[in-house]
């Protein structure tokens, strides 16, 4: 699965994005509308993780569905 994939599916992927990320909001989630730099900056934000970290994590996240 790619990131447009996920961007066009978003509702429905959206809750495995929470499972993974228990911290996300469903707020969040609605703001993130499957744009990946705003889930990176998000899981920057609330789990304290540099850009490239970020974005390694939502990649092997990505693998994973």
């Amino acid at each position: 699965m790619n990131w447009d994939e996920i961007k066009g599916n978003w509702k429905q992927i959206s809750g495995k994005v929470k499972a993974q990320w228990g911290k996300l909001t469903d707020d969040d989630l609605k703001q993130i509308g499957g744009k990946k730099d705003e889930l990176a900056g998000k899981l920057q934000a609330y789990y304290g993780h540099k850009k490239d970290e970020a974005e390694k994590h939502i990649d092997n996240f990505i693998k994973s569905l």
